[in-house]
């Protein structure tokens, strides 16, 4: 069974969100965007997942992304990159931080990047992991060099010269490794990585997660994300416990949680239509479920 959850968020619906803020792009498949936030403008409030590969870079300020569960903070200077597939939320925002929060975003679609230049598989499971640092701080010389990469395509955007597709993707393609030398560079100096964990273990979370994020409405067994990536269940768990602090059936009921909340809160369907979407056999079950998890039932939930 197929759902698309109320959270999916594509590049156009993005950019709608965001409609005030300067924008500059190629259609849907690529854009860049300066944003400020208003008094009145709460972003992304409420869990989203979107489906490209996001880039932002922040100028000012500082704001508290929550991503896959997890929170991260992203301050001035720090760049945060995030893969397809992730459910990220902003955490609320005061106005003393909208007022000084400023921050560029790059985003590309599947397709786009799957065109450029480079071995995209390579740089986010072999030698970077996503897990615990989705975010890192950059010095004076890697923001120049963010910097001169984000104007140079702004610029080459607003001309009209041939192969301009083909300086984009060769644009990005530098940036993509240039982001994969700042984090890999820092998991060798051992920024944020403890050395019990082995790099193959923190690939197998990342692989994981990534799976749970896309077949969590349909799967719920650990068996399932053991076939996919050719393990026994028994050493999957002990591989996500040891990597993330919880089981890999802890990660699935969360995942099942989050989007059963984001669908009773912000969906507007009836119960029984979000038992279907979940795939849980009868609404009996899913509230068992779901109150042993949240103590409260379905209804609570979205009343409270």
């Amino acid at each position: 069974m197929e759902a698309t959850s109320m959270h999916d968020i594509s590049i156009s619906r993005f950019k709608k969100i965001f409609a005030d803020s300067p924008c500059i792009g190629m259609g849907d498949d690529f854009f860049i965007m300066d944003v400020n936030i208003s008094e009145s403008h709460q972003p992304l409030a409420h869990p989203c997942r979107f489906d490209g590969f996001m880039v932002i870079y922040c100028i000012s300020g500082h704001i508290t992304l929550n991503v896959n569960l997890e929170e991260h903070e992203l301050k001035s200077g720090m760049l945060f990159l995030n893969p397809p597939g992730n459910i990220v939320r902003v955490n609320e925002l005061v106005d003393s931080v909208k007022t000084d929060l400023r921050y560029v975003c790059v985003m590309m679609s599947k397709d786009f990047v799957a065109n450029l230049m480079l071995d995209v598989n390579k740089i986010f499971t072999k030698n970077l992991s996503f897990v615990d640092k989705p975010s890192i701080e950059l010095d004076e010389n890697q923001k120049n060099m963010l910097r001169e990469h984000i104007s140079l395509m702004a610029k080459v955007i607003q001309q009209e010269t041939p192969f301009k597709m083909e300086c984009i993707r060769s644009i990005l393609s530098s940036l993509f490794y240039f982001m994969a030398g700042v984090w890999s560079e820092r998991l060798q100096n051992g920024d944020g990585i403890e050395e019990k964990v082995s790099s193959r273990s923190r690939m197998l979370a990342d692989q994981f997660l990534k799976l749970v994020s896309q077949y969590h409405t349909e799967y719920r067994n650990v068996g399932f994300y053991a076939d996919k990536l050719c393990l026994t269940p028994k050493y999957l768990s002990r591989v996500i416990k040891s990597v993330t602090g919880r089981s890999a059936p802890e990660w699935i009921d969360a995942y099942v949680i989050l989007e059963a909340k984001n669908l009773l809160k912000y969906s507007g369907l009836a119960i029984k239509e979000i038992v279907y979407r979940l795939n849980f056999p009868n609404q009996s079950v899913f509230y068992k479920f779901f109150k042993a998890r949240t103590g409260m039932t379905p209804s609570e939930y979205r009343n409270s």
